[in-house]
């Protein structure tokens, strides 16, 4: 089990922010990373909106990064650690503009980027970015295929109803060959599809746990799937949000601050088939040192533990 960590005041969702992390600047964020990276942790996730709504606020908040600005300055902080989106808003910007953005922040990091995506789900940013809400699963498929393009082929080239380009030179290629890998977030059945036919891991998002390994062997049974192997990424704080922010006070959702505690739930998870995890924090945490203090006793305690 591969344990990542979620960046600190990179978003201020009332289910799973706390209170210390509003008080940290962009230099103490930096100074967390590059402690993580040094602990051993694989990679750092943040999440991503543009523009919230006033309505959304209150669960939702409206601090959030642009990811691949973000995880570019990380990747200056660290050596090692991998640096992946939570999720970046497929249909909200340009393929192109994503293929550029990712291959550039792989190619400078040295080959670190993981590029996690989902489709979105609050229609009002997409009304406010000129985005169509119900066409973004079909931009969807067609914005991963025109992406990979650009990334593997020597002369890209798209043709589609959303994406169209020819003649044109793309460079720098990702460093990760054939490409960086593609997680992709969300539950709907869509969503397994669009994993058996891209991806390389998954990120569920409301699927109950329980019903982690039907929706791996569906992945697996789509006739696009090609024998990859697809990871999974699942973190138990998610339990605590509901698929519009609400809270919605999972008692498994909370951090522990026991050992044999947080091993059981790890191996719960990977029982499930999940290859990667967040330890959540317990409640409670007064600030910057104490969490410090933190990622430094589950590199210490749970690490070495879990294989």
């Amino acid at each position: 089990m591969k344990l990542n960590v979620g960046v600190p005041n990179s978003m201020h969702v009332a289910a799973m922010v706390q209170p210390w992390e509003y008080a940290l600047s962009g230099t103490d964020i930096g100074i967390a990373m590059k402690v993580a990276d040094e602990l051993g942790y694989n990679k750092c996730m943040l999440g991503e909106h543009f523009v919230v709504p006033q309505s959304h606020i209150e669960l939702s908040g409206d601090h959030y990064f642009h990811t691949t600005v973000a995880l570019g300055y990380i990747g200056g902080q660290t050596k090692n650690l991998r640096l992946s989106s939570s999720v970046s808003i497929l249909p909200l910007q340009s393929p192109l503009v994503h293929a550029k953005a990712w291959s550039t922040l792989d190619w400078l990091s040295g080959g670190r980027a993981e590029a996690l995506f989902g489709v979105g789900w609050l229609k009002e940013e997409f009304d406010m970015l000129n985005v169509s809400f119900e066409k973004r699963g079909r931009m969807a498929d067609e914005y991963l295929a025109s992406i990979i393009a650009l990334w593997t082929q020597e002369k890209p080239e798209f043709e589609g109803e959303f994406v169209r380009f020819r003649d044109v030179g793309f460079a720098p290629k990702p460093l990760q060959s054939p490409r960086l890998p593609i997680w992709l977030g969300g539950d709907a059945e869509a969503v397994l599809k669009r994993v058996a036919k891209f991806a390389d891991g998954w990120s569920p998002f409301r699927t109950p746990p329980e019903k982690f390994p039907e929706c791996l062997d569906f992945i697996k049974s789509q006739p696009e799937y090609d024998g990859r192997p697809i990871s999974m990424f699942f973190a138990l704080e998610m339990l605590n949000v509901g698929a519009h922010h609400e809270i919605l006070d999972d008692p498994r959702a909370p951090g522990s601050r026991s050992t044999q505690q947080i091993i059981d739930q790890i191996g719960w998870l990977k029982e499930l088939g999940i290859t990667e995890t967040i330890v959540p924090l317990p409640p409670g945490i007064s600030g910057m040192d104490e969490y410090i203090d933190r990622l430094r006793w589950v590199a210490a305690e749970i690490m070495p533990r879990i294989g």
